[in-house]
């Protein structure tokens, strides 16, 4: 691809005269950015200056963004707390290493790795970071792998530990359990020493079995056999039924933690749909005081307590330098593949992270991009 140029002279230039520069390639980069709202289709390739660095910022060259579910909402325009609009980079998790370090930063240099939560920007070559935001990235770890706890894996840490505050033993059931946060509530779930049922695919029963939860068939098993007497948590991000199947599976104490609509947003369901949903939630609690329902935010929980969120991520680094846990990585790709990933992910069935690489040499790597 070719780099910007910098502005030129209207008077024509001596004969002699040198051509006028180019811009200096190492100030530039590259970047998906989304066009309009809607499709995969409105994802470009583009160059962008290289980001300045604030007083309180880093800048990372970016080793690892993930293409997740919470893109596509994004991309689609019906994520509630977006505030930007098109053209925009999305991106919602990113690793990256310092290159550059603001004048106000302490105790981070150039060459440190971090991690951040960043809804939007991380498709990029580059991009700035809040230094007071980013967790330290252990020396050793694979940088997808790593990338792959940012956003769902702490989303499932702090289920079961900061929402519903989990016991040993208790009986737990995960909705959609061979996704990227229902394989995280497995695999943590597991170190908890919960007893855990698992709804998914016929297909993806071994996974969900391997993970240490018992397989329910989404199509042709009722949930409610498996533990007639209701479980003690149900983890929801999938929001059959607006949760309605999730909350008759609970036991006359228990607690539904809902954080997704990923079945509504398949179907296309509006947004007024979905925010009468959430509203039967509280609705629910009012009706009842033998059962609790809640929607979990991460990004409304970290504005609340950032200092959880530091904490819970670190946690989930040293239990991967640990090699206690092993997020799956589904794919590497580059920038270029970003399109088709989203794809990828609305047709579902996939059963690990698109992570974007853009450093790294991976398989149908364009040209353009190097």
């Amino acid at each position: 691809m070719p780099t910007s140029t910098g502005p030129e002279t209207e008077a024509p230039l001596p004969p002699k005269a040198a051509p006028v520069p180019r811009a200096d390639p190492e100030r530039r980069q590259l970047a998906v950015r989304l066009a309009r709202f809607g499709g995969p289709e409105g994802f470009e390739l583009v160059e962008q200056p290289l980001p300045a660095v604030q007083p309180h910022e880093v800048r990372v060259r970016v080793l690892a963004a993930s293409v997740q579910f919470t893109d596509i909402i994004l991309r689609q325009g019906k994520y509630p707390d977006l505030k930007e609009k098109p053209p925009l980079v999305l991106g919602y998790d990113v690793v990256g290493e310092i290159d550059e370090v603001g004048s106000e930063v302490l105790g981070l240099a150039v060459g440190d790795r971090v991690a951040d939560l960043t809804m939007t920007g991380s498709y990029a070559r580059y991009r700035t970071l809040r230094a007071d935001r980013v967790v330290r990235v252990p020396v050793g770890v694979d940088a997808a792998e790593a990338d792959a706890l940012v956003l769902s894996w702490v989303t499932a840490y702090q289920l079961l530990h900061r929402e519903a505050r989990v016991v040993q033993g208790q009986k737990v059931l995960i909705c959609g359990a061979a996704g990227a946060v229902g394989q995280a509530l497995c695999a943590l779930g597991k170190l908890a020493g919960l007893k855990m049922w698992g709804v998914g695919r016929a297909e993806h029963a071994g996974l969900i079995r391997s993970l240490g939860a018992t397989p329910i068939d989404l199509e042709t098993e009722n949930v409610r056999d498996s533990v007639p007497e209701g479980f003690d948590v149900v983890f929801d991000g999938i929001g059959e039924q607006g949760f309605a199947r999730s909350w008759a599976s609970l036991k006359q104490d228990g607690t539904l933690c809902a954080f997704g609509f990923t079945s509504a947003v398949r179907r296309g369901t509006g947004l007024m749909t979905m925010g009468w949903w959430l509203l039967r939630l509280h609705l629910w609690n009012w009706s009842t005081n033998d059962k609790v329902a809640r929607f979990f935010s991460i990004m409304a929980l970290r504005k609340q307590q950032p200092d959880w969120y530091r904490a819970d991520l670190q946690k989930l680094f040293g239990l991967l330098a640990a090699k206690a846990i092993r997020p799956r990585i589904e794919e590497r790709i580059a920038l270029e593949g970003v399109a088709d990933a989203h794809r990828k992910l609305e047709a579902g069935g996939l059963t690990g992270k698109i992570v974007i690489c853009p450093w790294e040499s991976v398989p149908n790597r364009s040209p353009k991009a190097s």
